[in-house]
């Protein structure tokens, strides 16, 4: 199966390296072209535009930043439909509201080719490592063709429903975690705040309720021994607004939700848009001082 890849970014990157490690044929296409150095220097062919890419390419895979990115490389006019596509397979791996999923998969359907919407969970290293999640909508039969490539990026893959139903799953789970990096902001603040050592208060954490996947992962980084941004509060806001726009289509208020959203706005207002979403623990302890317990 050749594979055509858009969006060679911080994540689309190192998926795409674990595809050309796995010898699937790759051809890969971004925006800025000079981010394709690394992987066409490992063995991909890069395609001038999307529309080159879909021709050379039985599958295609694209990850970029938003719904509007997502609609210009699927519907631009050097974009991936513009080729002649019948038969071929797409997959959207990127953050996106399923109201835009739909409206891309019905152009993708009207031309003839098939259509899963497959955001994933993880950052950077576990991208690395092909341990991302997926979730995936679509057909159970495009699923299933996309499991040999799929099983190279992820540890595990969720088929959730029809077109548009991982795009949902991916909101719900960030409108999780990224709530609970700005209360786990605030707890670390308050405890430090207090007197209580923040290595310490992490290391008890770890071993309770309280402890959550990302914390072990993030833990070099709230200790200043890593500046590696997986996610950046850019794209944290970006997401939230998403979330937000979805949950008013659903009929759901977010309260929590909207709060968090003010606190990582206050965050890129400071200059910080660029730093990794646990950044915003360091970023609170600064804010707060500390001072002696009692």
């Amino acid at each position: 199966m050749r594979i055509g890849f858009a969006g060679i970014g911080r994540m689309g990157e190192p998926m795409a390296m674990r595809l050309l490690q796995a010898n699937f044929p790759l051809v890969v296409w971004n925006r800025t072209g000079e981010r394709l150095a690394a992987i066409t220097a490992a063995g991909a062919r890069a395609a001038a535009t999307p529309r080159e890419l879909a021709a050379e390419s039985d599958a295609v895979l694209t990850m970029v930043t938003d719904d509007a990115a997502v609609n210009s490389v699927y519907l631009g006019g050097d974009g991936l439909l513009s080729a002649s596509v019948e038969g071929k397979l797409f997959a959207d791996m990127s953050t996106i509201l399923p109201a835009t999923v739909a409206s891309i998969a019905s152009a993708v359907f009207d031309r003839g080719a098939s259509f899963v919407d497959a955001p994933v969970a993880g950052t950077v290293q576990p991208a690395r490592d092909g341990r991302l999640l997926i979730f995936a909508g679509g057909s159970a039969e495009d699923v299933e063709r996309l499991k040999p490539v799929f099983n190279v990026l992820a540890r595990r893959i969720d088929h959730l429903g029809p077109v548009g139903s991982g795009a949902a799953m991916k909101l719900v789970h960030n409108a999780l975690l990224s709530t609970y990096w700005a209360v786990f902001a605030e707890a670390m603040a308050m405890g430090s705040r207090y007197g209580l050592d923040l290595k310490r208060m992490l290391d008890v954490i770890s071993e309770s309720p309280a402890n959550f996947a990302a914390l072990g992962v993030k833990t070099p980084l709230l200790l200043g021994q890593s500046s590696e941004v997986g996610f950046n509060i850019s794209n944290v806001r970006k997401d939230l607004h998403a979330i937000v726009k979805f949950a008013e289509s659903t009929g759901v208020p977010l309260p929590i939700v909207q709060a968090a959203l003010a606190k990582y706005e206050q965050a890129i207002a400071d200059g910080h848009a660029e730093e990794d979403v646990a950044s915003m623990v360091p970023l609170s302890l600064r804010e707060r001082a500390p001072r002696s317990g009692g």
